[in-house]
Parts: structure tokens; C-alpha cells; sequence
């Protein structure tokens, strides 16, 4: 996990830093060079900003690069307005031109599939939205793998992971802390999020210390609820030991509290999982009429 971590550090800041300020700084021959940077320049840092998980740091670290992004454009542009858009080039910027129009390729590509996973044509249900008092963070979800990996599991398709956020848009104290208390989740109090019954239960299982996982318990505690209006099954996993409050075969009502948020199951931190599904197959979910996807966030 510190390599992932590592990673996510140099793909999330240090990449697009670079990026940015060769754009800023760079010297261009002509407008074609600088328009195929500068447009590849554009898409990897959407990709990132849709993409990446940024509560590792902070949620607001996208903004600050978008920012910083959009200047840098606007200066390197001021820098070749005069020039002509083409020039009869040599071998290093061709190689260049290429290279750049290239990554263009490949990250609108990206940026395509992204997007496409911002809706959906299934229908979906609505749900009362099953925590309160706080800032909630997606962590995944929407309808493509690329911003949410539970979209290539049939069942699980439309799967959400969700964590609370201090008030510096960050998930934990610490860069991954082993401590669970350290997590802004931790504990928090769940609400049923329909009216229903409760068809399954399992309460007995530890919370792990981080990166443990249990993968032969993967929901961990949980609760298999049948929404009646909706007549579909909703699933609410890792929650903590022993704090779930209800009992299989018992009737719920929406907003009835059935435990907390707890780190048990095969999960890497402390977060909510929450899916719908009908048959087998996954259901998409509203939230107060909203589909919910990577980064979004709940007040």
C-alpha cells in the first residue's frame, strides 16, 4: 500500500506539475506544437481530475491544479499567438509533435470512457442517503471501471464506496494510518436507507488493521436489507463489530439507525459499501435524485 500511495503521490501531483509547467515555460516553433501540448496537457489533467482518488491529500488539491492549469495555458498562449501555425520541422520536433499527438490520443480516449460514465440508462432507485452530519466523499462509483472497478462485477455494477472528509477535504489523519480512530469514517452512525426487512446479517467479524483484509468474508459485517418500495436488495458492508442493531427477519423503517461504519471484511480502510441489485444484477442508486459517481461529494 505505501508503494500504491507512492504512486498515486506521482501520478496525482508530481506528473501534472511537470506538465503544467513545461506548458508554462516551454518554448514552441510554431501554434501546431504548442496546440498538441497544450491539448494533451488539458486531457491528462481532466483525467486526473475525474480519475483520481484526491482525499489521499486533500479534495481541493484538483481545484488548485485546475487553476494552475488554465493559467499556465493562458500564458504559454500569449508566448505563440505571433507564431505561424506550422513550420517545416526537423527531426526533433517531429519526434516532438508526435509524441504529444499521440498522448493526445490516448488520454482523450480516456477522457471519452470517463465521461460515459457519468450516467446511465438503467433505471434507478432512490434512496435515502445512509449518513449524516458531515461531508461524504465518493470514492467509487459511476458507471465505468475507470472511476468506479465494482462496474466490472455484474451484481455489484453500481457499487459505492464512501468515505467522511475533515474539514481540509482529507479522509484520515496521516497518510494511511494503521490507528482505525484515525480515519474521519470510523464509527460514524448508519441510517437504513429504506423501509423494508432485513433479510441477512453478520455481526461477529473483527475490524482489521489497515492494509489487512479478510477475502474469504468480503462484505464483513453487514446487513442484506429488501427495500419494499423499491422491491430490491441493498447491501451496507464493513461495518464495525458487534454495533449492528438489528436482526434477520426484523421490519425497518428509512432512517432507523442499524449500526456503524467499521473496517471488517476484505476491505483496505474504513469506508461505506453500498449497491442495489435486483435478481442478481446491479442497480443504479439516487441520492435525493442524484446518480453518484467518483469525487462527488454529500453534504
Amino acid at each position: 500500500m505505501t508503494l500504491a500511495i507512492l504512486e498515486l503521490f506521482v501520478f496525482q501531483l508530481i506528473l501534472p506539475t511537470v506538465f503544467i509547467i513545461s506548458l508554462w515555460k516551454g518554448t514552441f516553433p510554431s501554434k501546431l506544437n504548442w496546440l498538441a501540448q497544450a491539448m494533451f496537457t488539458v486531457l491528462f489533467t481532466t483525467w486526473l481530475f475525474f480519475s483520481s482518488s484526491w482525499d489521499w491529500f486533500s479534495y481541493y488539491l484538483r481545484f488548485i491544479m485546475l487553476f494552475f492549469l488554465l493559467l499556465s495555458t493562458h500564458n504559454s498562449w500569449k508566448k505563440v499567438q505571433s507564431l505561424p501555425f506550422r513550420i517545416k520541422f526537423n527531426r526533433r520536433q517531429k519526434m516532438s509533435l508526435s509524441y504529444n499527438l499521440l498522448l493526445l490520443l490516448v488520454f482523450g480516449a480516456y477522457n471519452v470512457l470517463i465521461f460515459s460514465g457519468f450516467t446511465t440508462k438503467d433505471v434507478a432507485i432512490e434512496l435515502d442517503f445512509p449518513l449524516k452530519n458531515g461531508t461524504y466523499y465518493v470514492g467509487q462509483g459511476g458507471n465505468h471501471v475507470l472511476i468506479n472497478y465494482h462496474n466490472a462485477y455484474t451484481s455489484q455494477q453500481y457499487a459505492l464506496d464512501i468515505v467522511k472528509l475533515n474539514k481540509f477535504g482529507i479522509r484520515a489523519a496521516g497518510i494511511y494510518p494503521e490507528e482505525l480512530d484515525k480515519f474521519v469514517t470510523y464509527g460514524e452512525q448508519l441510517y437504513s436507507p429504506c423501509t423494508g426487512s432485513v433479510l441477512e446479517v453478520r455481526n461477529d467479524l473483527p475490524d482489521l488493521t489497515p492494509p489487512d483484509a479478510d477475502s474469504e468474508n468480503v462484505e464483513g459485517n453487514f446487513l442484506n436489507l429488501l427495500c419494499e418500495e423499491e422491491n430490491v436488495n441493498v447491501y451496507i458492508a464493513h461495518m464495525q463489530e458487534g454495533t449492528v442493531v438489528v436482526k434477520e427477519g426484523e421490519s425497518i423503517q428509512k432512517g432507523e439507525p442499524i449500526g456503524l461504519v467499521g473496517n471488517s471484511g476484505n476491505t483496505s480502510e474504513p469506508h461505506l459499501h453500498i449497491h442495489a441489485e435486483k435478481n442478481g444484477v446491479g442497480v443504479p442508486i439516487h441520492f435525493n435524485g442524484r446518480f453518484l459517481i467518483k469525487n462527488s461529494l454529500i453534504w
